[in-house]
């Protein structure tokens, strides 16, 4: 079982995981900004009193959640074309993605707007604030910062989720790595590399990312 290590061909087409990794990056960053829309929105349906906004939301989230990741992908994919439904590969995940992180982002918003001391809203009020000012004014800043940990790792989470993507043949990393895995049959070389891309991006998302934190947060 002499298995000899040879790189070569995988640096050969090193610049197609490149591509597919920038690729990744771009589903994951579409992704979390459709997300967080999505999650403010469900969050500030959980937490009304109105059991007309409320309910839907509670079955969403808890539908979403509940439901593997790449089922979604799949049936957003061969399922909704059937019902009318047609989009593209890429957009087809970015949606996917987007409503998958959108039902956890609403837990982690939900517990963010729980955690803004109702004095604040009544201290707006005082000062002539609408409800509309109170929230953009004073709740969504201070939520925001409180929620900034979970977010980020809500982040990186589906950057790592991307690569399922390669189920529909989206050419993001995983899937570049896959074709260049069964061109050169290179099996352990393409995959330490593919690996070595993930971890050091998501080294780098992190740091950048608590960085952001630092500068983002309340001095105590």
């Amino acid at each position: 079982m002499g298995y000899a290590l040879n790189f070569s061909a995988v640096w050969r087409s090193f610049d197609l995981l490149l591509e597919g990794l920038a690729l990744s990056l771009g589903l994951a960053l579409a992704a979390i900004l459709a997300g967080c829309i999505i999650g403010l929105f469900a969050a500030f349906a959980l937490v009304s009193k109105a059991a007309l906004l409320r309910s839907p939301a509670q079955i969403y989230v808890t539908i979403i959640r509940n439901t593997p990741i790449l089922v979604l992908v799949l049936f957003t994919f061969f399922a909704m074309p059937q019902l009318g439904l047609r989009l593209g590969k890429i957009e087809s995940f970015i949606v996917t993605l987007a409503v998958y992180s959108g039902a956890y982002l609403a837990e982690v918003f939900r517990g963010g707007l729980l955690s803004v001391a109702p004095g604040l809203r009544e201290a707006g009020l005082a000062i002539g604030l609408t409800e509309a000012q109170i929230r953009t004014s004073i709740t969504m800043p201070i939520m925001i910062r409180n929620v900034l940990p979970s977010l980020s790792s809500t982040f990186i989470s589906l950057f790592k989720d991307t690569s399922l993507a390669a189920a529909i043949a989206v050419p993001e990393l995983t899937f570049e790595a896959r074709k260049i895995n069964v061109e050169t049959f290179r099996v352990i070389e393409t995959w330490m590399v593919t690996s070595g891309l993930y971890v050091v991006t998501c080294s780098l998302l992190a740091a950048l990312l608590r960085l952001a934190e630092r500068r983002l947060s309340i001095p105590r």
